[in-house]
């Protein structure tokens, strides 16, 4: 193998190198956002809403009769 062809795939693997870093890192940030949301909704989360969510229908009117 020459010199330049050495060089070349030197190049090439470089470049594959830096790419799959900036894609880990992304992915990364990604997955941190995520993990944050998924934090948040956890700590807000009201067990009532969440019945009312699940079941819509309930607790709409109130029946006053005997």
């Amino acid at each position: 193998m020459d010199i330049a062809a050495l060089s070349m795939a030197m190049s090439q693997g470089e470049v594959k190198q830096q790419a799959s870093v900036s894609m880990m890192k992304k992915v990364m940030g990604q997955a941190g956002e995520q993990s944050e949301a998924l934090k948040k909704l956890i700590e807000s989360a009201d067990v009532q809403k969440i019945k009312q969510a699940a079941q819509p229908h309930l607790g709409g009117s109130i029946d006053f009769k005997k």
